[in-house]
Formats: structure tokens, sequence, C-alpha cells
């Protein structure tokens, strides 16, 4: 199935919604009690206005919703909106986002993401950092598409946005206490309020302790325990109705055990010597894993030989954004940011006490980015937005890892990459008619990457000498999009638009030269079609279809070292190609009763990309050489997910002076393949939370219970290799429950 979409597809789809809207409308409330889908207020084309009324595909989670269902980190967001994909590689803090089938699997942090994460207008353009935990938010926009025309950084995926709670003009406090399963505990409070009456200010943190579900399958030992604290501190300033700046500081610190990996098939230590060793039989569990440092090592990184996988991760940084009305049509915004992430993280790859893929990353992060637009803010029919971006990002790497009872080696990785960035942006919309609105927006960016100094070094000597690379980014994107509102309460929207993604380089153990030369940037063209709806005051329903030509797609491919076997390499698939769409539905049929249903399809395909044979891989016996032959793979379904469907229910009960609130949410996701072979597929699987929570119709504390995966769901966040003798994967967290206490002010 392929398709080509159009303004006049757009209007014939219209023709057929706009007389089932009408009808629908007209239509009695069910038992004179019909309750009211809520009014949704969004800045995702940087102006506050109806989520109803934006023309592109785009879910709203509010920060009450996030604390209810127990969403933690921006990982967590994938049960809850359509056609999310968040992969941890190799089980650890380096998340890999995919969009609507558009990802880029990379476990360096040296790379753009495809998706673009952004907190209070900040971009957060290394994707390691954005694994804090979520507190204090007041709603996160999914936006689906490439993004650019309206923001600094261009993507081809999409964009999440994270909008913190604002300080408050009347004195507020609060606190939300949870201690659930495995002595998970989560806490957080904040206190707002103003100063005099130009100044307001809001202080929030957060920690979260304990969880661990695993044990050492030899010594018992226990693993996985949270150790994080973060804070925010922001300070609001009015000097005049016209002028506002915000202070937004903020900072924490990650020292928690990582999630241990375990062996999905049996595994043969030390298989690449001519005398293997024992064979660790299959874990049984995936509360079971296994781990262990080498002393020499342990020495080497700086951890005591008896260290258990873990991070040592801080953050710090802060941002100032001024906004004033310089007329009574034109603002003015500038945002100023820095933020710093200083990462240590060990990890067990063989997920083994043998000492074959222990892995150790230390990183040093710098971003700054300065941001300044100008924008419409009259109601007339011309809207627009126009700025300018700079970003300078400096980050320093280490990639340890002891391979000495495999390959008998120690390597050690480490490269130093400065990024610069400017572009220009800008979007205008305008109303032809009452009915028709046009949407025409460009961007032009100029990108220069650096990496010196890259050195893979095998007992202290380098690989290679030369490991100065140089990749610069010229493009320009754009967007022109149709809207078309045949009544109130209903919206049409067609859309084409050019996204673009930054190239870079594979920064991985590389004992070959060739392996850190760039890969190109990607583009992708991206043709949409949607509609939003209030079929009446109690029903919402949304939908779009797109279809998306690829070009230059960065796939993580392999390539074959004679002496190493495999290595996985960054490359490009000339020409692909990925179609699909999502329906969301949102039903309040009473008062006390909200339903809402949300399901996503997409499929893609290489139509031009040929890669190493996995599965061809061989060793002369007499030479010890590795060896492959390369397959084409045009013609082959990109591996995805086909299928994503979300829903949640919430039902309030009146009891006396109190009330009783039930609320479950489920998502089920599609097999997700896997390039590395059906091996390393992840099976379809379902995932169910719920909650019980009473509170009294006056007061502000909350008594509740909770469940999350409640049904005990076996499923995996990630199965991988780093060395083909090892099968490892991530487990997903198995069911928990607890209690949850609030108080506010």
């Amino acid at each position: 199935m392929k398709f080509r979409l159009s303004v006049t597809t757009a209007l014939a789809f219209g023709s057929l919604v706009s007389p089932f809207s009408v009808l629908a409308q007209t239509a009695p409330a069910a038992g004179g009690q019909g309750g009211q889908v809520e009014d949704i207020i969004v800045t995702a084309q940087r102006r506050s206005e109806s989520a109803q009324d934006v023309g592109v595909a785009l879910s709203v989670l509010s920060g009450d919703e996030l604390a209810k269902r127990g969403l933690s980190n921006v990982n967590q967001l994938q049960n809850q909106t359509p056609s999310l994909e968040v992969v941890p590689a190799f089980g650890g803090g380096q998340p890999q986002f995919r969009l609507r089938g558009v990802g880029f699997e990379d476990y360096a942090t040296n790379n753009t993401p495809t998706v673009g994460v952004y907190v209070d207008e900040v971009a957060y353009p290394v994707p390691v950092a954005t694994q804090g935990v979520l507190f204090d938010i007041d709603r996160v926009e999914v936006l689906r598409g490439p993004q650019g025309t309206l923001y600094g950084r261009n993507t081809t995926g999409g964009a999440i946005n994270f909008i913190s709670r604002r300080p408050t003009a009347d004195f507020s406090a609060g606190i939300d206490a949870q201690y659930g399963r495995f002595d998970e505990f989560k806490a957080e409070g904040f206190v707002s309020g103003p100063i005099n009456d130009k100044l307001r200010f809001r202080i929030s943190g957060v920690t979260e302790q304990g969880g661990g579900f695993q044990k050492n399958r030899v010594t018992g030992q226990h693993l996985g325990d949270a150790d994080r604290l973060f804070g925010r501190a922001l300070v609001e300033f009015t000097p005049s109705e016209t002028t506002t700046v915000t202070l937004n500081l903020h900072g924490g610190r990650d020292q928690s055990e990582q999630t241990g990996l375990y062996l999905f098939r049996p595994f043969t230590t030390q298989g690449y010597g001519a005398k293997p060793g024992p064979v660790i039989p299959a874990d049984t569990g995936r509360r079971t894993t296994g781990w262990g440092l080498s002393p020499s090592f342990a020495g080497l990184i700086g951890f005591a030989a008896d260290a258990k996988p873990q991070k040592d991760n801080e953050s710090y940084g802060g941002s100032l954004t001024a906004a004033s009305d310089l007329s009574e049509q034109v603002r003015l915004t500038s945002i100023t940011a820095f933020d710093h992430l200083d990462r240590r993280e060990l990890g067990d790859w063989d997920a083994s006490a043998s000492h074959e893929s222990d892995t150790y990353w230390a990183s040093n992060i710098d971003v700054f980015s300065q941001e300044l637009r100008l924008s419409s803010t009259d109601t007339g029919p011309l809207s627009w937005v126009t700025g300018a971006y700079y970003s300078h990002q400096d980050q320093d790497e280490k990639f340890l890892t002891d391979f000495s009872q495999s390959l008998g080696i120690v390597t050690d990785t480490a490269y130093r990459q400065k990024v610069d960035s400017i572009s220009g942006f800008g979007q205008v919309g305008y109303a032809l008619t009452e009915q028709v609105k046009l949407v025409a927006g460009l961007r032009y960016e100029n990108e220069k990457r650096k990496l010196r100094d890259f050195r893979t070094a095998i007992g202290g000597a380098p690989t290679f000498s030369n490991g100065n690379r140089d990749q610069e980014l010229n493009e320009g994107t754009g967007k022109i999009g149709l809207e078309f509102r045949p009544q109130e309460n209903l919206l049409l929207y067609a859309n084409a638009s050019r996204g673009v993604k930054s190239g870079g380089f594979t920064v991985y153990n590389s004992p070959n030269a060739e392996q850190i030369d760039p890969f190109k940037p990607e583009t992708l063209y991206a043709y949409e079609i949607g509609f939003k709806s209030d079929l009446r005051k109690s029903v919402r329903l949304n939908g779009a279809a797109y279809y998306y030509d690829y070009r230059n797609q960065q796939v993580l491919g392999t390539i074959v070292n004679p002496q190493r076997g495999l290595i996985g390499r960054i490359v490009n698939a000339p020409k692909s190609e990925i179609y699909g769409g999502e329906l969301e539905l949102t039903v309040t049929p009473l008062h006390n009763l909200r339903l809402t249903q949300s399901v996503g399809f997409k499929k893609g395909e290489y139509k031009d990309y040929s890669n190493i044979n996995t599965g061809s891989l061989t060793r002369n016996p007499v030479t010890g050489l590795y060896s492959a032959s390369t397959i084409d793979l045009s013609g082959t379904a990109i591996p995805l997910a086909n299928w994503s469907y979300q829903g949640s229910v919430a039902y309030t009960i009146p009891v006396g002076r109190f009330a009783v609130e039930a609320q479950a949410d489920y998502a089920y996701r599609d097999k997700l393949p896997s390039f590395l072979g059906t091996t390393y597929d992840l099976p379809s699987r379902w995932i169910a939370n719920a909650t019980l929570t009473l509170h009294p119709d006056e007061g502000g504390w909350s008594a509740g219970l909770y469940g999350r995966n409640i049904f005990n769901t076996d499923y995996d966040n990630t199965r991988n290799f780093f060395l083909p003798n090892a099968n490892i994967a991530s487990p997903g967290r198995p069911a928990t429950y607890g209690v949850r206490l609030t108080y506010e002010l």
C-alpha cells in the first residue's frame, strides 16, 4: 500500500467526515448528565492555543495524568502515546527514540537524535541527558512528524515538549509520596508563591529510592535500586504588564544501580579462545542476572573490584527566558540556556562474572544555546513566528571495554567533539476565509561537527593515528499546509514538509580508521492528512495518515573486522519509505467517567539498501580471520512494530463527603523486529496499570493504591549482543504495587 497525499485528498476526506460530525453533534447526551471533553491549551506552535486548533498530529498528557500513571521518565511515554517507542541501548542510560518508525539506533552519545526533546523550550540535543526524573510537570506535548520551522533544532521524527508548572500568584505547597513493592520509594514536593507584586518563585524536587528486583544468579546479591535526587528553582519577574523574565535553575544526581541484563540463550564463556570455558545456561527468569569485574579493569576505571553495574551521573544547568511585547502585535522572546552532564556508567554486557564485555562510560558534556524570536500576538487573519538559533556543544568521552577473557584485550576509546549550529526559521499562517487557512514555513541551518583525537587503544597502543574527522550540514527545510474548517467542531488539514537530521560519526571501539568516517545527513519528505473533531461535547476523535519518503536513512549496520568479527557502524540506506496513521478518541459519557483510546499503525520498506549478512559470518580455521558476505535488503521491511494501542478509563464514585476514583490504563505493542535477526525480535506485549484513590470533596489530601504491570507481563526492553556468544536482554519491570499519599495547601 502506497499513497501520496494532497490538498485534494484532504478535502475529499473531509467530505466523508463532515456529515458524520454534523449528525453526531445533534445527538442528545445520554441520561442528561453527559460529560464534556476539556479543552487543552498547548504551545506546540509557539503560541497558546487549543490543541484542537493546531493542524499537526499532537498528543497531550497533563502532569496529573503522568503522576497517576506512575511515569517517572521520558522512556515511559511510549505506553501512553501512539507510534512512539523508546529503547534503552543495552538496557543503559542512552535512549533510542523512534516516532512513526523514524528512529536512530546508537549506543554512543555523540549524535543528534531523530526526536527532539525540549524542557521549557530548551532543546536537549544529547539523548542521554534526557534521563532525569520527571517531576512538577504541567503537561507534555508529543508532536509527530518533522519539526524545524518553529524550533531551533531540526528533527525528522518529531518533538517531545515538557512544560514545567509555573510560579503561582498565591502561596501553595504540596507533597506526593509513594511506597511499593521491592522497597520502591518516590517523593516529590514543591513550594510556590509571591515574593512581592512583581516577583514569584517555585521550588520543587524529587527523590527516587529502591525498587531493584533482580538477583545475581551465583551470589544472590540484590541489583537495581534507584538513588536519584533532582531539583528545580523558578523565579519569575514581571517588571511590567508586557514583560516577563523567568530564571530556571535545575540540577540533580543519579547514583542508581543499573537494571541488570539476563541471558536468554546459553552463554559459552571464553568462546573466542582455543579452549572455551564453562557454559552458563540461559536464565529461566528475567529477575536473574550476573556481573563481575576483573581487578585490573576495576583499577583502570577507578571502581572497587566488587562494584555492581551502576551510574554516577551529575547534571546542572539554567535558562533565562525573557518575553516582552514590543507592541500590541509583536512579541520578542529570548531564551539563553546552559546545561552540563557529568556521566559515569558501569555496565556488564555479558551478564556474567566472566570478563568478556564489561563496559565503562565517562562523559563530560556542555551545551550552550541562544534563541531569539519574534511572533505575532494579535488574533487577526495573519499569524507568524520568526527566529534565529545558535547552539554550541562540547563533549569529551571515554568508553572502555574489558574483553580480557574473550578477545584477550582491553579497549580504551576516547574522543572529543565540538558541534556548532546556527539556524534561522519562520512560519506564517494566513486565513484566506473563516474556513480556509494557508500555512508555510522555512528553515535554514548550518552545522559544523568536529571529531577530534579519536582513538581506540588496545594494550595502550592506538590502532590508527588519524582520529580527526569533520562533518558539515548546510540544508534548507520547509513546510506547506492547508487547514480547512467546514464547521466549528471540525478541522481538516494537509501538510507537506521536508525534515533533515545532521550526519555524524560512529564512535564505537574502532580498530579500523574508516569506521569513524562520517555518515551522511538524512532527509525526510513527509506528506500528511488529518482531522480533529469534537463530535459532541463528550466525544473527541482525531486522526492522521502519513507517507514518508526517506533519503539516506541513518541505519545501524555492521562491518567485518577480520581479526574481531562483526562491528557496528552507522551507514546510510539511500532510499526507503514509511507509511501509516493514528486515531485518538476521548469520550466522557458521564461527568464522572472518562475514556481514551488511541491506535497507531506504521509499515516501512527499504527501497535501496545493502548491508553485511550477519548470518554469513565465518572464521577461517587456519588463519583465524573472519569474513562475511553482503546482502541486498532492497524490498525488505524496515524493522518496525507495526501496531500500537493505548487506552485508559477513569471513573469517580461519590461516597458521602468523599470521592473514590478508579483509574486504569493499558498499552499494546506489536512485535518489534530486530535488524540483527529474528533471535533478537521483541515479542508483542500488553501492559496494564491501575489506581484507586480516595479524596475529600473539600481538602487538599488524597490516599490511594496503585498497581503497575498488574498482570505481571514478562517482556524485554531490548535484546542484543555486544559479542555474538553472549545473547543478552534488558527486562521490563515485573508487577509492582503500593500506596500513594498526596497533600497540597
